[in-house]
């Protein structure tokens, strides 16, 4: 028998929570990971990159898991990896260990957003889909809201180790419920994977971020530390590519790429999540290192941010369910995300309320342009295209994710190795680096408005 709407959500709401959990809650305590493992702000912002990248290989990966293999087993054996990858971190002897830990918790997690959807959408009775797809939308909404206030306040409290086993034992202890409530669901289909496509897109996809985070210091891109895996990732980006239109099953259908409504939608969302992202990696480094405050001080900060997110999701989802133009409100976000690092610039080294009210607007705006596009993305491709689209543009954003504090730690280590001029006259002298770097990623905002200009084109037209 089908479990009713309450008893899935009290097991899928839980395991949606662990994935901006986890994402948020490293960024207050990387200055102390930082510290231990004498690293660089560059080196050490792959504890987030490499879950997030993980991630956005992991989501397209899964979905087709989910049509060929049992949707109970995939989903238990992505758990398990999510809990080894956090058993690693919490024990990890050097930062090496802890970004390897990261990534195999993070392809495990990103069987999260994707299956829960895929739960709800079978399992469900048809009435109670848009409920139960709703609810795992707010679960994802309120993660973002807690992952600062455990990562800042019980990092400080018991370490930063304590977080990853806190992690660890919150994702056994999903495992026996997921095992009775999913029950054996039958797969859909028995359809070949094709794995080649997908570990080229990942293994590209690293080569070119590890090349980024390989420019800080003397010499920057020239380095062949950093050349050499940009190369070989735009290489097997081209092989990637160039075997989408071969294969029969292609990890990536080309067929995607003449849908312009779904561009827009994964630019949009790639550019806003790496102004996200690197924001909410770059404040919490700013208010520690340069306003000097603690961990738990600094997750006082972020915790605003988050309550906007999850309060203007329900807002953006009204709005999208009333027929609203979801390119005209992203845009509208994507001018909030502009302001609000137009203000950080401003206010970097100031008294930390004034950052908290940044992190505010900067919620506010990414809820419209996540809920939005997403909701477009939804109605804007065919059927058969659907779920692979869908994928895709998840991956777009944890790709954003991923790629934004990776590029921008750096930008930041060079502009403090640097100093000169802010661009910002308003800005603090304190700091003029941070100030800098937030004014490129207003820049990147307001890049996105580009993009999100071809969405509202083409859900102005009659559908």
């Amino acid at each position: 028998m089908p479990p009713s709407l309450a008893r899935l959500l009290t097991v899928l709401m839980p395991a949606m929570l662990l994935i901006p959990i986890a994402s948020d809650m490293v960024a207050l305590v990387l200055p102390a990971i930082t510290r231990e493992f004498a690293s660089s702000t560059a080196q050490a912002s792959w504890v987030v990159t490499g879950f997030l990248l993980a991630c956005a290989i992991g989501i397209p990966l899964y979905g087709r898991l989910a049509d060929r293999w049992s949707l109970q087993r995939v989903f238990i054996a992505a758990i398990l990896a999510y809990a080894a990858g956090s058993l690693i971190c919490a024990l990890a002897p050097s930062l090496l260990t802890l970004v390897i830990g990261r990534v195999l918790s993070g392809f495990g997690g990103a069987a999260i957003p994707v299956l829960a959807i895929v739960a709800a959408s079978r399992l469900l009775p048809r009435r109670e889909v848009p409920l139960g797809v709703g609810a795992i939308a707010a679960a994802g909404g309120i993660g973002a809201a807690l992952g600062p206030a455990i990562g800042g306040g019980l990092g400080q409290l018991l370490g930063w180790r304590a977080l990853f086993w806190i992690m660890f034992l919150a994702a056994l202890a999903l495992v026996p419920a997921l095992r009775t409530v999913l029950g054996q669901a039958r797969p859909r289909s028995r359809a070949r994977l094709n794995l080649i496509g997908g570990a080229l897109l990942g293994l590209s996809t690293g080569a070119l971020l590890f090349g980024v985070t390989q420019a800080e210091g003397v010499g920057g891109f020239t380095k062949p530390t950093s050349w050499a895996p940009l190369l070989l990732g735009a290489i097997g980006l081209s092989l990637v590519a160039l075997r989408s239109r071969s294969a029969a099953d292609p990890f990536v259908s080309p067929a995607l790429f003449r849908q312009r409504g779904f561009l827009g939608a994964a630019g949009v969302i790639f550019l806003a999540m790496v102004a996200n992202l690197s924001a909410l990696v770059l404040i919490p480094l700013l208010i520690i290192n340069v306003n000097g405050l603690s961990a738990g001080e600094g997750s006082l900060v972020m915790v605003p941010g988050g309550i906007a997110l999850a309060l203007t999701s329900v807002l953006a989802g009204r709005l999208g369910k009333a027929g609203a133009n979801e390119g005209s409100v992203s845009i509208i976000g994507l001018a909030l995300i502009a302001l609000a690092m137009l203000l950080m610039s401003t206010v970097a080294g100031r008294p930390p309320l004034l950052a908290a009210l940044a992190v505010t607007i900067l919620g506010t705006g990414f809820a419209l342009v996540v809920t939005l596009t997403t909701n477009a993305v939804s109605q804007l491709l065919p059927s058969e295209l659907a779920r692979g689209g869908i994928g895709i543009f998840q991956s777009a954003q944890f790709l954003g994710a991923g790629t934004g504090p990776a590029l921008f730690s750096v930008l930041l280590s060079w502009r403090q190795s640097a100093p000169g001029a802010t661009l910002n006259p308003l800005a603090s002298v304190e700091a003029d680096a941070y100030s800098d770097i937030f004014l490129a990623l207003a820049a990147v905002a307001l890049i996105a408005i580009f993009p999100a200009l071809r969405l509202r084109r083409d859900r102005g037209r009659p559908q």
